[in-house]
Parts: C-alpha cells; sequence; structure tokens
C-alpha cells in the first residue's frame, strides 16, 4: 500500500480518498478564498504622510510595475502598496494614486530621491 504523505490535521491521520467533512468542522475558514484586508498603517517620511498596506503572496493576484526600481511587481510577490496619506485625496486610496512597491524599493527610497 503507497504512503500518504499529506500532512496530518489536528494530529489526526488524512481522511481515506482525500474526503473532507461536508459541515467544514476541523478546516481552517478561508472566506471562500479571499484574503481579509490587511492592516493599514500610516507612516511618517520627509517626504510626508504615507498609508501603507503590506499584501501577502498569496494575495498578490496581479502584476505591477514597482516605481522605485521601475521592474516588475510580479503575481504572487509579497509586496506593499502605498499612498500619499496628507494630499488632497487623503486616506482614500484611490487607484490611480496607491503604488505597489516591493518592499526593499520602498525602504531604499529615501536613498534614491523619490
Amino acid at each position: 500500500m503507497p504512503r500518504n504523505n499529506r500532512p496530518r490535521r489536528n494530529g489526526r491521520p488524512p481522511r481515506a480518498g482525500g474526503a473532507t467533512r461536508r459541515d467544514g468542522a476541523g478546516e481552517p475558514d478561508d472566506g471562500g478564498g479571499l484574503e481579509a484586508p490587511a492592516a493599514r498603517t500610516v507612516e511618517q517620511h520627509p517626504d510626508g504622510q504615507w498609508v501603507v498596506q503590506h499584501l501577502t503572496a498569496p494575495s498578490a493576484t496581479k502584476a505591477y510595475r514597482c516605481p522605485g526600481c521601475n521592474h516588475e511587481v510580479p503575481v504572487g510577490a509579497a509586496h506593499l502598496v502605498a499612498w500619499r496619506a496628507d494630499g488632497p485625496l487623503a486616506g482614500l486610496g484611490g487607484v490611480d494614486e496607491r503604488r505597489h512597491w516591493h518592499i526593499p524599493c520602498w525602504r531604499a527610497r529615501a536613498r534614491r530621491g523619490r
């Protein structure tokens, strides 16, 4: 009989044939496949106040262009989204104001003069 290499859930062996319980008991609630919104923080920098939201790799479902290095932020890469908190549309985070950054590019932007 072949080995089953799937990890155990809650210390119990997996169900035969990969079956799961219909009532969802013992299963993590994933919200229907959607991630919960990431926490937003407001950061103060020499170039103003910014709202920053970190995105995990599973929630990164589109590719973007990083304004720091002008390279692509690929699908599935953890990164952050930032927009001005002290501008004319402060806190709204409209699509036109949001920028997707590589995390190291965001940290290094003060050294690049952006």
